[in-house]
């Protein structure tokens, strides 16, 4: 058996320190008893019972008893009783102290006390059961309009040992979102390539498959595809593609060097996350989207959301064009030309909630709303131009209404 010489054990600091805390969490709940008269003759040892409320990781209840808590004195006086009661579950002492106020209708507090008490196994009731004469209290300015009023303020004293640690060292920040981004564009490990404008991208199935419903099917499903070691992506910009996978490895959206670069790509996001079930990246991208309405985006923007079923983006584009000044201005972008070419539906979605705007205007008494009307009829007179001569005849069945 190995020994040990004294030179070998670390050696013990001839110096330690510690410290003891113990301090008092308080809370305090005022307890409303209305309809007081109402109480009384409920019976010896019946309450009425406050909510519960939390103090010091605990739950508590205040109890107040009309007819007093136990019998009638032997003097024949009836004494209203208070408890607090403990109402959670414990395992160790708790230490306690419990103040208590009647307050009158001015909110003045004129009747106080308090009692410290330890909670042991056994018991979850504590108070004063002569808390006051019956006939004193209802002669008393306690009680005004059959109400009564008592704040309760319940302290629990808890005790803390703070011993100093022989080193600090800060834990390092989160980096599996950088450990995941290096692993995509080192390639290592990579078992699939997807070739979008020429440009190749390598990627690990299983990570993609944890992200997109789509990928799953594609690589792992019962319908899986043959050939899943290089994909070609059609109608996908390699720099959209790339974003797409920086998501899935990172979770992160790219921010551009402008706005209108942003805007496109978030755009364009949008319906790759649609694509390919990503609809946490889809959320992201309507949200964003919402924010950043103009007139120069806003009708391609309404041609995305219809197509993609982006109900909030939708809302937020035609609230946006039913301001007549915004409106006019759109319908002379190419972006709205091209709204009305290819997505007559959503034109004809503009229309029903343009001519609803108006409806409403035209109905309303707010001062100076039929100045404003007049200004922007030709503004919707257009809308319904574009939309064809039927529309055009219910928009203005609801200008005469």
């Amino acid at each position: 058996m190995a020994k040990f010489t004294q030179s070998q054990y670390p050696e013990t600091p001839s110096f330690t320190k510690s410290t003891s805390k113990t301090v008092t969490v308080k809370g305090t709940h005022r307890f409303e008893i209305q309809g007081y008269s109402l109480t009384k003759g409920m019976g010896v040892g019946k309450c009425v019972s406050s909510d519960t409320f939390s103090v010091g990781g605990h739950l508590w209840q205040i109890q107040f008893y009309p007819d007093g808590y136990l019998k009638v004195d032997e003097s024949g006086q009836i004494y209203v009783s208070l408890y607090i009661k403990l109402v959670s579950k414990w395992e160790e002492e708790i230490r306690t102290c419990f103040e208590y106020v009647l307050l009158d209708q001015s909110g003045n507090k004129l009747h106080k006390g308090h009692k410290n008490f330890t909670i042991k196994e056994g018991s979850t009731l504590w108070g004063i059961q002569k808390f006051h004469k019956r006939t004193e209290l209802e002669a008393s300015q306690f009680i005004k309009d059959d109400c009564l009023t008592i704040q309760c303020t319940v302290g629990v004293m808890k005790t803390s040992m703070d011993i100093p640690k022989a080193f600090a060292q800060p834990l390092p920040l989160p980096d599996l979102g950088q450990i995941y981004e290096q692993l995509l564009e080192s390639k290592e490990g990579s078992d699939v390539s997807f070739e979008v404008e020429g440009e190749m991208f390598y990627a690990h199935k299983l990570i993609l498959s944890t992200r997109s419903p789509v990928f799953k099917a594609q690589f792992f499903g019962a319908l899986k595809e043959e050939n899943t070691h290089c994909i070609k992506i059609e109608e996908m910009q390699a720099p959209v593609l790339k974003a797409l996978l920086r998501f899935i490895y990172c979770d992160v959206i790219p921010d551009l060097d402008s706005n209108y670069a942003t805007t496109i790509m978030r755009q364009h996001l949008l319906a790759a996350a649609d694509r390919y079930g990503i609809e946490r990246l889809k959320s992201l991208c309507e949200l964003r989207l919402c924010e950043n309405i103009t007139i120069n985006n806003v009708a391609l923007t309404l041609a995305l959301a219809e197509q993609h079923a982006c109900f909030q983006l939708k809302s937020t584009c035609l609230e946006f064009l039913g301001l007549p000044t915004n409106l006019e201005a759109v319908m002379q972008t190419d972006g709205f030309k091209n709204l009305k070419e290819n997505c007559p539906a959503v034109i004809d979605w503009l229309l029903k909630y343009v001519a609803g705007v108006r409806y409403f205007s035209l109905v309303s008494n707010e001062p100076g709303i039929k100045e404003l009307e007049r200004e922007s009829f030709s503004c919707y007179r257009g809308v319904a131009h574009i939309c064809g001569s039927a529309k055009r005849l219910l928009f203005d069945f609801l200008l005469i209404k």
